[in-house]
């Protein structure tokens, strides 16, 4: 199985059990910016209590997917995964936090056709902020090459005056501006 197939796999579930998601991390970073190879999906939920056993019953029949480890995710890290028993590639599920940025990446997020599948994805905006969010917790010339990816694809059709504000709210506004000057670039593969 490929990442894309896993993909519209879980597109497919998420959609089936009817819970808020969207796509962030590096498939998010490919679909606005330039491709790379990844070896895992990451998600955006809101998994109300009640819902936790519509999710696992969604999964259930091919990915390793942990009860308690869905349960546990209301407390920090705020995080759960399921394996794909048929690839052993990783789903990353990430609880919505009630974060103001968190809950502007939902009401901004994006409804997209992803392989033939409806899916609901971060904005391109959301997509550069979240990478450098993540570059200044775990520094990686990936996520900033994956943000001036976006950059470069996305030009002059980011919204500057969101990116701006939220850079100075999230503490990454220096490295929004090197990736928006174009000093830092995207990596050639």
């Amino acid at each position: 199985m490929t990442e894309q197939e896993l993909l519209a796999d879980c597109l497919q579930r998420l959609n089936s059990v009817g819970i808020n998601y969207f796509l962030t991390g590096s498939m998010a970073s490919n679909y606005w910016g330039i491709p790379r190879t990844t070896h895992d999906l990451d998600f955006v939920i809101q998994l109300p209590p009640r819902a936790i056993g519509a999710l696992k019953a969604a999964f259930a029949a091919d990915f390793y997917l942990d009860e308690q480890s869905v349960r546990a995710a209301y407390s920090p890290p705020h995080q759960f995964n399921a394996i794909d028993q048929r690839s052993s590639l990783k789903v990353d599920f990430w609880m919505a936090k009630p974060a103001p940025f968190d809950r502007e990446m939902f009401a901004r997020r994006k409804g997209v056709t992803l392989f033939s599948v409806r899916a609901w994805i971060a904005s391109a905006e959301d997509v550069i902020l979240h990478e450098l969010v993540w570059n200044q917790m775990t520094p990686s010339e990936r996520q900033l090459s994956d943000a001036a990816g976006v950059v470069a694809i996305q030009g002059e059709a980011l919204d500057q005056s969101y990116l701006l504000r939220w850079s100075e709210t999230l503490g990454v506004a220096a490295m929004l501006q090197r990736v928006l000057s174009g000093e830092i670039k995207p990596k050639q593969t």
